[in-house]
């Protein structure tokens, strides 16, 4: 198991929806943990891979990677500020773990695509990482769970368009996720939370006024999404 600082946690209120129950309450964030290069196709990661390399991003150490970023970054609020104009957001599945269990939602790991091109690590650092308030219990999910998929749109405006979709089988299941994180899933942390990668965008990577993300669940008929407003400060060098 990987070693953790727990010293410091971050405080966020969450939704929690499990079969026809519906409770609110506040919980302890101790990690935070952005998984990268988690296709399930190989042979379509390591494509990507040469794609970006090309493009100046550095290749990963390893595949899946496992980024550590400050607990800070997670917040529920519908608005995050940012600096310059380089940075766009992406939609994730995200999984929780508490001592009652495996929670899911939705969230965005923004990021900043020009700090991202020579330093990874530090461009997740750098931006909020917005998440939907409210979370399912994995276990009313786990049986059902390749039909769930994962859409983003991108707001300018008054227009809103399609940045993202696609099902959550693009990506490694949460267990494996999380069993490759911590060399075993049962020692995966609690109050960890771990984003779990993304789907390629329509038209190129952009930034926009305001992000949608959105987890859908047809089999139980249902949605988690979300939408935040990202502010641009200016970038005085």
């Amino acid at each position: 198991m990987r070693a953790l600082n727990m010293s410091r946690e971050t405080e966020l209120q969450f939704v929690f929806l499990e079969g026809g129950a519906v409770q609110a309450r506040t919980v302890n964030i101790s990690a935070m943990i952005i998984a990268g290069w988690t296709g399930r196709d190989s042979q379509a990661v390591e494509q990507h891979i040469a794609e970006l390399e090309a493009m100046g991003v550095p290749r990963p150490r390893s595949t899946p990677c496992f980024y550590r970023v400050s607990t800070d970054l997670l917040t529920t609020q519908e608005h995050i500020q940012v600096v310059g104009t380089d940075s766009s957001g992406e939609v994730e599945f995200v999984v929780l773990k508490l001592d009652d269990g495996l929670w899911v939602g939705v969230g965005s790991d923004h990021t900043d695509r020009k700090v991202e091109s020579y330093n990874v690590t530090v461009s997740k650092q750098l931006c909020g990482k917005p998440i939907a308030p409210k979370l399912w219990r994995y276990d009313d999910l786990k049986h059902h769970w390749d039909r769930l998929s994962l859409r983003a749109y991108r707001h300018t405006g008054t227009s809103r368009h399609l940045y993202q979709e696609g099902p959550v089988t693009t990506m490694l299941a949460p267990e494996d996720l999380m069993a490759r994180y911590a060399q075993d899933s049962a020692g995966f942390p609690l109050g960890a939370v771990m984003f779990c990668g993304t789907l390629a965008v329509v038209g190129g990577i952009q930034g926009a006024e305001t992000f949608g993300i959105e987890m859908e669940d047809p089999v139980l008929n249902r949605a988690i999404s979300h939408q935040y407003r990202v502010e641009t400060l200016p970038n005085e060098g």
